[in-house]
């Protein structure tokens, strides 16, 4: 009776896994990224504002961009340069 119980059960995964997947695959066939207008460096400066996209045409990239957006510490280079200095001093 168990072995019954738990063909059924796998049966019943595998057909919600099914729908799920045709679901997504409908999903992604009726949306189309051909409707969006595609990026170019005018989209950019309208979207960043003119002080920011001066920067972006200059070249001037964040020095760390994750630690801008509060995602990652910031000053890696600095802090692994300390490290080598602190193991350096207790050679």
């Amino acid at each position: 009776m168990r072995v019954i119980e738990g063909m059924q059960r796998v049966r019943i995964g595998l057909t919600g896994l099914a729908f799920v997947f045709v679901l997504v695959l409908l999903a992604a066939i009726f949306t189309s990224p051909s409707e969006e207008e595609p990026i170019t460096a005018n989209s950019l400066e309208r979207q960043l504002g003119n002080a920011s996209a001066a920067n972006v045409a200059a070249g001037d990239e964040p020095k760390e961009p994750l630690a801008e957006l509060g995602v990652a510490p910031g000053n890696a280079d600095s802090n692994s340069q300390a490290n080598r200095t602190a193991k350096a001093a207790t050679r």
